[in-house]
């Protein structure tokens, strides 16, 4: 019976209000992704700056973690962003727009 009636509810045609936050959602996963790429940039170069300079030479292991950290944060990122549009659009794909 549920079923029944989310599927009729996905069947009908979206609302202006409904392609709206559709619109809201996408660009905030845009900019979650954007988040995360910018936190592996700052992990990065952070990493490479800790270790390339002479007087940091004794916090070296922190440089070195970074790098380790930086591109596990662009993975997860990547995923995450791939997976949200992943589910977005299997959840609108039955619906005309």
């Amino acid at each position: 019976m549920i079923l029944h009636q989310i599927s009729i509810l996905m069947k009908k045609e979206l609302t202006t209000a409904e392609r709206l936050a559709i619109e809201r959602t996408k660009l905030a996963n845009e900019r979650t992704f954007l988040a995360y790429f910018r936190t592996f940039l700052v992990f990065f170069s952070s990493g490479i700056a800790i270790i390339k300079l002479p007087s940091l030479s004794r916090i070296s292991f922190i440089g070195y973690a970074l790098l380790a950290i930086a591109p596990l944060l662009l993975f997860i990122g990547i995923h995450r962003f791939y997976r949200t549009r992943r589910n977005l659009r299997q959840f609108y794909k039955d619906r005309p727009s």
